[in-house]
């Protein structure tokens, strides 16, 4: 007599590949655009000393464009959840020190993850804040290790967008598809809202009006083209997004590089439009004179708008940002939820980030921790926020990735998949000096290296015990 067969256990749900092209590409532009360019602006101008302005924003993309290379070239051969967590295990040895890498970026990404998505909310409530004049007063402030921490009406607005992103995240990457498109359509429709207002309204000599010596080499000028590298870096970032998207993507080895090239060169040409079209409108020595208000800085495009077509037309482009702004959030929070996961998955994470939602086949949990730590981050003020986070990714991801682009494992597996990028491998070397660059050029580019240094310290012996306590060497470090 036989015996009856066993049912098969189902398997474990897993993600699916249902992200298309034209959706990857609208992901990477609204994350990349979000409210950093609308908010920066100023800053960037005051930064180089007037209209040379533009320089930053060229060499931005410039850097951006090598950079992006490199992903395109890595997105393509390992198209796998997580990014640059799968390219740092796979390029340094999965058994030895990939393993330990891997694990420090999936670790450094607790902190840098939240400060960045949380500089979309924080952006976001400062936009709205326009139709609220006193949400900034704060209901309670301190300091902690020297960050001052704010709690104010603008902060409940900040976490508001994040627990917004988080509800419309929580479904099928079929369903994000679609919404992906339309955030594209209005964060692009914003963009040239800005620039057909500017460019129809342009006086040459407003934006042309360069100081004295802009653009004499001497070492004021690297100073100020450092500091505007960083602020256009920042609002360049978000064009490899869909690299941590490598398991949901269709057709990867077409769709990665595109997304990652085409995203780079739609918002370089927009961003350079624009920063021309208000130069052209609003006279940048105002903008930057110590008699201009914060208010008026903050949100120059609403002075920008008003000054061209009224009050009304000030509303409009604000909640126009602002939508542009909670689209990045969403953006962001798709993008680093797979990470977690990702390290969970290769069990060099707690096996909790690893659950897949059974119906709609997202990393929840890896979701829902990453909008939980944003919140807390959304008490920081934004620019605090954006100057750890550009030194942290630095550090931890573009520059060990750009690094392992270089070594014979790689030299000798690019020539048998994916795409590969022109001219290797110059546009590696100069997106290396490029993050170098903005790093040395900070004025406080050691206290904020202590402050990487103290992560990485975290990191490693959080990983050396986890290690320990699994009865394996921790031979990647």
């Amino acid at each position: 007599m036989t015996e009856p067969k066993r049912p098969v256990p189902p398997s474990k749900p897993e993600l699916e590949r249902g992200l298309s092209t034209a959706s990857a590409l609208g992901l990477n532009v609204i994350d990349m655009v979000g409210v950093g360019p609308f908010v920066t602006l100023p800053l960037i101008v005051t930064a180089m000393g007037g209209p040379q302005a533009m320089l930053g924003w060229l060499v931005g993309a410039l850097l951006s464009l090598c950079d992006g290379l490199v992903w395109s070239e890595l997105g393509t051969a390992y198209p796998e959840a997580g990014g640059s967590y799968a390219f740092l295990k796979h390029l340094y040895g999965e058994r030895g020190a990939g393993r330990g890498l891997s694990f420090l970026y999936a670790w450094q990404l607790l902190f840098s993850a939240p400060l960045s998505i949380a500089s979309g909310c924080i952006g976001f409530s400062q936009y709205l804040s326009f139709f609220f004049p006193n949400a900034s007063h704060p209901f309670f402030a301190t300091h902690f290790l020297g960050v001052p921490i704010v709690f104010s009406q603008q902060t409940l607005i900040a976490m508001s967008a994040c627990v917004v992103a988080l509800i419309v995240l929580y479904r099928s990457i079929i369903v994000i598809d679609k919404i992906a498109r339309w955030l594209g359509l209005i964060v692009g429709a914003t963009l040239l809202f800005v620039i057909v207002a500017g460019l129809t309204h342009f006086n040459p000599k407003l934006a042309f009006d360069f100081p004295a010596g802009a653009f004499h080499l001497n070492g004021g000028f690297f100073i100020g083209l450092g500091a505007g590298m960083l602020i256009s870096a920042y609002d360049y970032w978000g064009y490899y997004n869909v690299c941590f998207l490598g398991g949901e993507v269709r057709d990867p080895q077409r769709t990665i590089p595109r997304a990652v090239l085409g995203a780079i060169a739609i918002v370089g040409t927009l961003y350079l439009l624009m920063n021309i079209s208000v130069l052209g409108v609003l006279p940048w020595r105002e903008m930057t004179s110590d008699n201009a208000d914060s208010h008026a800085r903050m949100f120059t495009m609403a002075v920008f708008m008003e000054k061209l077509y009224g009050h009304q037309a000030a509303a409009v482009i604000v909640i126009l940002i602002s939508l542009a702004a909670l689209a990045s959030v969403f953006a962001l929070l798709l993008g680093y939820s797979r990470i977690p996961f990702a390290a969970a998955r290769d069990g060099n994470f707690p096996a909790w980030f690893g659950a897949i939602h059974p119906r709609h086949r997202i990393p929840h949990h890896a979701l829902l921790a990453l909008g939980a730590v944003t919140l807390a981050c959304c008490v920081f003020r934004l620019q605090e926020v954006i100057t750890t986070l550009v030194v942290i990714r630095i550090l931890f991801q573009f520059l060990l990735q750009g690094i392992a682009v270089l070594l014979p494992k790689h030299r000798r597996e690019r020539k048998q998949r994916g795409f590969r990028m022109p001219l290797y491998p110059l546009p590696v070397l100069l997106a290396l000096g490029g993050f170098v660059f903005i790093l040395v050029s900070r004025p406080h580019f050691l206290t904020e290296m202590r402050t990487a240094g103290i992560i990485l310290l975290l990191g490693a012996i959080v990983f050396a015990v986890q290690h320990l306590s699994t009865g394996t060497k921790p031979n990647a470090l």
